[in-house]
């Protein structure tokens, strides 16, 4: 099975051939739901949406790393990392439609 990615023109047609909004319209409703998705977390809060998943903002300290090429330390800044963690529900889900084996 070819790996494929969801987007935004995907969206927008799923809005349009469910809801029946015009092929416009569903574009500018995705586009707003991802724009305030974005704008809480350029604002430092996390996103929960029910049965589906978290986006949550984790800082991360200073920390030392090597270069595994010449096993010189380098200093690794502190930074924010988003990750996204899946609801029980969206787990169940995927993991009764996954392929045996895979």
């Amino acid at each position: 099975m070819e790996a494929t990615s969801l987007t935004r023109a995907d969206l927008a047609s799923a809005v349009q051939s469910q809801i029946g909004l015009s092929r416009a319209e569903s574009a500018q409703l995705v586009e707003t739901v991802l724009d305030e998705i974005s704008d809480v977390l350029v604002a430092g809060d996390n996103v929960k949406i029910s049965s589906f998943g978290s986006f949550v903002l984790r800082n991360k300290g200073l920390r030392v790393g090597r270069n595994p090429k010449t096993g010189v330390e380098v200093p690794i800044e502190p930074r924010t990392v988003l990750t996204f963690r899946p609801s029980q529900i969206l787990r169940d889900e995927i993991n009764r439609h996954a392929e045996p084996g895979a």
